[in-house]
């Protein structure tokens, strides 16, 4: 009688965690090598930016939003147009009737973000903004619990932690390496600008799942490229002019301008791919190792002190990164989802619910809800 009690109160647990009726078979999957590699993949853009912002600044260049505001015209040229070429609903001014309001503040939301996050380097450390810009995750994971009806198990919340430690490793390093870059002009503040991007980020990200998983990939894009241009415009015309102006243009600056921009473009055309294949959550577990990348290419860019603790945070957060994808989400109210990019591709639109797992065994996922729910009634 003990011994059911024990074997009942386990898979009660196992159930909790998502952790029932799984193996290393099951967890191990090409879906999963996929998904990681695409995550580095955008961490590997996001060190393009970094290492060419970098150098602009060694040169004298303190442009942030012009450097988004090429981005943004990168978006406006290519899916903006693409949407003003379709037809029926799809078109541009369809969804600009119906929607022009919401696609306004997810760029809002998204110009500011870059902004503020850029802009805090003038007033707080490197290390500050390293900690505190990790605070998009908990903050992500919050809003898709409340707009997306996204469901997590335990082993989500330990996983999280566990990419939150690999971080602290890599500040432990940098602070022993002495790489404590930025400012200490009013770190209060600094440090206020570095939160209100992280939650900038969250909503602009939750939208972006919203939209690529519901509506399609170049809604989103051409969209974001018309308001982010828009936006980018006229706060460029307002804080940058002078500082533009007096930009000495030759190959090398220029040449940097173009590979941050087609960094920055690749990175949004790319990164909604990788959001509807796992979530917004998921991706940006996955951009925590873009500060390694960067510090990588310092090595032998920027001459910085090389750490045994970058690597241990690199397998930390990889580590993280796969428990977290490893065990799938679910919504507590699926929905419906719009037909999208996969017309034209000629793909059948999959559920909701699909898209919000990475559990590889799709097929036996009814399986495994009925007999949950079996354990957990007993």
């Amino acid at each position: 009688m003990e011994v059911h009690e024990e074997e009942r109160l386990c898979g009660k647990w196992r159930v909790a965690c998502g952790l029932y009726n799984y193996n290393l078979r099951d967890v191990f999957t090409w879906r999963l090598l996929k998904t990681i590699l695409m995550g580095q993949v955008l961490s590997l853009l996001i060190c393009g930016t970094a290492v060419s912002c970098q150098y602009l600044a060694d040169a004298g260049v303190q442009t942030p939003m012009l450097q988004s505001f090429l981005n943004y015209v990168l978006l406006l040229l290519v899916y903006t147009t693409i949407l003003c070429t379709r037809k029926g609903e799809r078109n541009i001014l369809q969804v600009l009737k119906t929607k022009w309001w919401k696609y306004l503040l997810m760029g809002l939301a998204d110009v500011e973000a870059n902004y503020t996050v850029v802009k805090a380097y003038q007033y707080t450390t490197l290390t500050s903004i390293q900690l505190l810009d990790c605070f998009v995750v908990p903050v992500l994971m919050v809003l898709s619990w409340f707009f997306l009806k996204t469901r997590y198990r335990l082993v989500h919340f330990v996983s999280v932690m566990v990419c939150l430690l690999g971080v602290g490793a890599m500040v432990g390093a940098d602070i022993m390496a002495g790489r404590d870059q930025g400012s200490t002009t009013d770190v209060i503040l600094g440090d206020g600008l570095v939160l209100l991007s992280a939650m900038l980020y969250a909503v602009s990200n939750v939208c972006q799942e919203h939209t690529v998983k519901n509506r399609s990939r170049i809604e989103f894009l051409g969209m974001m490229g018309l308001f982010g241009t828009l936006i980018s415009g006229i706060q460029l015309a307002a804080l940058e002019t002078y500082a533009v102006a007096a930009i000495t243009w030759d190959v090398k600056i220029s040449l940097l301008f173009a590979g941050y921009a087609l960094c920055m473009y690749a990175l949004y055309s790319f990164m909604p791919v990788v959001v509807k294949m796992t979530s917004a959550t998921a991706v940006n577990l996955s951009l925590l190792t873009a500060d390694l990348f960067s510090l990588f290419c310092g090595l032998f860019l920027f001459h910085y002190k090389f750490s045994t603790l970058y690597i241990i945070s690199f397998v930390v957060i990889t580590v993280g990164f796969v428990m977290f994808n490893a065990v799938p989400t679910y919504l507590a109210l699926p929905e419906a989802s719009e037909e999208g990019d996969q017309a034209e591709e000629g793909e059948a639109f999959t559920d909701r619910r699909t898209e919000h797992t990475t559990d590889p065994l799709l097929a036996t996922d009814t399986q495994r809800t009925d007999t949950s729910i079996a354990v957990a009634a007993l």
